[in-house]
């Protein structure tokens, strides 16, 4: 459905530098799935689906949409995709039905084929007592199930959604993707996602492509991912002389394969903490409490944390996701952007 090869794109930045938003971006995806395609502020996120859109000109590369090339057949992209963006696309002061017609007719769809398609959105995504009413009147979970609706109406083989759930409440964002997913399956669509919620992308997406810098550096199923840049930790907590217990949870990680078995080691009350990140924790940690106490180590606390896609950022991009400010990437300003980053 997707297929760039050294998709680039250039903005001119203060002082007349060149602002490199999107570089290199190699990349095909399948019919049928879901990839969540994620990554920092500034990290060509909504650049690179503007260029997918046809809504930017790449600089450079190539690139094919739904068979077709974005550069010289960028209607025949346009008329087999959806996008919903950041913001709402309906008219604040549009009934929700008129928004809808309106719509297909913008896609040259009949009148009857239009009718019956925002009949049946309109039904699958809960709007029936919302239809005559202006969507400046619409709560922000209902105004995203009306966007996606637009993007819906011309039946598209792609879905692409923009950070979709950005601003509602967790019930809202809930709801919202019981919707988007069922429609998947209705309809057998191609979603493309972008989001700041980690959890919809560990949860949801079967790809998540992890981008920094206008590049994927990562590609890969969130828990290969989880495992290969982040890994388990065991916390314990144990009563004496630590020294004997620090061997054993050492030669556990070893022997699980962790890229770093060296434990840490701090003070803890009357015991003594000890952490260790390992491989597949969930089978190492009982095989380590059962060898602690054969060796007569008293285990006063035990965790296992499992590494989450933040924790995978953080490790990829020296950045927390959580700790970015939740705003959208696209056109470089001078107060956000400089030579190499994207914006």
């Amino acid at each position: 459905m997707i297929s760039a090869r050294e998709l680039s794109k250039h903005f001119r930045g203060p002082g007349g530098k060149t602002v490199v938003a999107v570089s290199d971006l190699t990349m095909d995806v399948a019919p049928g799935s879901l990839t969540a395609f994620l990554g920092p502020n500034g990290a060509g996120k909504s650049t690179s689906l503007r260029m997918l859109t046809t809504l930017l000109e790449p600089t450079g590369g190539t690139a094919t949409v739904c068979g077709h090339d974005i550069a010289r057949e960028p209607a025949e992209v346009r008329a087999r995709i959806g996008y919903i963006g950041q913001k709402n696309g309906a008219g604040q002061y549009q009934r929700v039905r008129d928004e809808l017609l309106s719509q297909g007719a913008l896609y040259g769809l009949g009148r009857a084929e239009t009718r019956r398609r925002a009949d049946e959105l309109v039904e699958i995504l809960g709007l029936t007592e919302l239809v005559n009413q202006p969507t400046m009147k619409l709560s922000g979970g209902q105004r995203r199930r009306v966007d996606i609706a637009l993007g819906l109406i011309p039946g598209p083989r792609l879905l692409f959604l923009d950070e979709p759930s950005t601003g509602l409440d967790p019930q809202s964002r809930a709801h919202l993707w019981q919707h988007i997913l069922e429609l998947r399956e209705r309809y057998g669509m191609t979603l493309f996602l972008t989001t700041h919620y980690l959890d919809e992308a560990d949860q949801f997406a079967e790809r998540v492509m992890v981008v920094d810098q206008g590049r994927i550096i990562a590609d890969d199923t969130a828990p290969r991912l989880k495992t290969s840049f982040a890994g388990d930790r065991i916390t314990l907590t144990v009563d004496g002389d630590p020294g004997g217990a620090v061997a054993v949870v050492r030669r556990a990680a070893a022997d699980s394969a962790a890229a770093d078995p060296e434990p840490e080691v701090t003070p803890a009350g009357a015991g003594t903490r000890i952490v260790v990140g390992v491989n597949h924790g969930d089978r190492v940690l009982p095989a380590l409490l059962r060898e602690l106490d054969r060796v007569g180590h008293q285990v006063l606390t035990a965790e296992l944390a499992r590494p989450t896609l933040d924790d995978v950022f953080l490790n990829l991009t020296g950045r927390s996701l959580r700790e970015e400010n939740q705003t959208a990437d696209g056109v470089p300003t001078p107060e956000t952007t400089h030579v190499g980053a994207a914006r």
